[in-house]
């Protein structure tokens, strides 16, 4: 992939709030017509997702998520610290399902929503799963994991069940490699 030369210049930048996990900015820009405008984003770090695969099925974690103000199931994600993106996506398994992965496979990277955010996301396959115990953040203390069939997974996607837009692209990404 190459990098296009920007269509939209910079003019000023400022932050309009920020705290742990985010910021967010406005920049003042120039458009290719010369004409000018606002454009505001949020500055998040990079997360990991991982499908957690075995027996024609997934584990997949569900929580409440207090923007949308509802409970919704996705593959376990965030942002753990680690040394690599890999030792990420072990310690995001293995914090949030118990579940250890003998092999990890890098899928891609995605970015997470580019008309508002800088966020991208890094999704692996883990396979080779052994049970532990898992070690959740105090956020996520109400958060539950199931496995489910392919199938099953698919009609929580069609039913409104799965609702997580990276979730969804990354089981894409998923079916377009086992082609």
């Amino acid at each position: 992939m190459t990098e296009a030369q920007p269509v939209i210049r910079q003019v000023s930048t400022h932050v309009v709030y920020s705290n742990a996990w985010m910021t967010v900015r406005e920049d003042r820009i120039e458009r290719p017509d010369g004409s000018p405008g606002v454009y505001g984003y949020v500055v998040r770090p990079d997360f990991v997702l991982v499908i957690p695969e075995e027996n024609d099925g997934f584990h997949i974690v569900e929580e409440y998520r207090y923007p949308i103000g509802r409970r919704t199931w996705s593959f376990p994600q965030g942002s753990a610290e680690a040394e690599t993106r890999e030792d990420e996506a072990r310690r995001e398994l293995a914090e949030e399902t118990g579940l250890r992965a003998e092999r990890l496979r890098h899928l891609g990277r995605m970015d997470n929503a580019h008309g508002m955010t800088d966020q991208g996301l890094h999704v692996y396959l883990a396979t080779g799963l052994t049970e532990g115990q898992t070690d959740r953040e105090h956020t996520e203390q109400d958060m539950r994991q199931r496995w489910v069939h392919r199938t099953e997974f698919v009609q929580m996607i069609l039913s409104g069940s799965i609702t997580d837009s990276s979730s969804i692209a990354a089981y894409m990404l998923w079916l377009l490699q086992q082609r």
